[in-house]
């Protein structure tokens, strides 16, 4: 079987069309649409390869493909680059905090100092945890690793809250975005100081309040990358 391919581009007359792929498999050719997204390489969509042609590609570790369409993420391994909505993540790390990152990850933007007030008395409001749920973190090694805690707990809160669950509506999606963004300060801080051997809880919970991580500015934002940027290859 003889299989060739070549990027072909639609005579200029037909702007309405895509650029587009040609695969070629024996005496049949196929047609394969070409991405372009705001930064990285381009991409060819195989989505209806193995409908259209009946075969499936090979890439072990997916090396050279893009899992998803992203307007967060944009990485780049070999270059050592990872940015958040267009900011490198070192920036974030060294002159932003949790919350601004969280703010800019849901909402595309950093926020203004109004927003971020806002923002901090919304969390703050949401970091009450259920007793109930309280009582699992007794039930945890001393030694757990911290990510398998948060896997367990952030599983353990879909039992606990049934009303923002319709991923449909805007609103019950910001609701529980921001229950989890609370939850995040308890639940990282429980494991090692608030849950006492007995499995009673620490009555001192004001050193994991949200206004306890605190920011100073020095962003750069990467050009061409936005809020309504795409990442093809995240």
């Amino acid at each position: 079987m003889t299989t060739t391919a070549a990027a072909t581009k639609k005579p200029a007359d037909d702007m309405a069309k895509e650029e587009a792929a040609t695969l070629t498999l024996g005496n049949k050719t196929y047609d394969l649409p070409v991405k372009k997204g705001t930064l990285g390489p381009d991409v060819v969509d195989i989505g209806h390869l193995y409908r259209d042609a009946g075969i499936f590609t090979y890439d072990p570790g997916f090396t050279s493909t893009a899992a998803c369409e992203s307007d967060i993420t944009f990485i780049d391994g070999d270059e050592g680059v990872l940015l958040y909505r267009g900011y490198p993540i070192d920036q974030l790390a060294e002159h932003g905090d949790f919350l601004e990152s969280c703010y800019l990850l849901y909402y595309g933007d950093l926020p203004t100092p109004a927003q971020r007030r806002e923002f901090e008395h919304a969390i703050t409001m949401h970091t009450m945890i259920h007793e109930q749920m309280a009582r699992f973190y007794s039930g945890f090694r001393r030694d757990a690793h911290p990510m398998a805690v948060m896997v367990g707990t952030v599983g353990a809160m879909s039992a606990f809250y049934h009303d923002s669950t319709d991923i449909n509506d805007p609103r019950q999606r910001e609701i529980a975005s921001r229950r989890m963004i609370a939850r995040k300060f308890i639940s990282t801080a429980l494991p090692c100081s608030a849950v006492n051997w007995d499995g009673s809880l620490d009555s001192d919970w004001s050193r994991f309040s949200p206004s306890a991580f605190r920011s100073s500015s020095g962003f750069t934002k990467t050009p061409g990358h936005h809020s309504g940027s795409r990442c093809l290859a995240c």
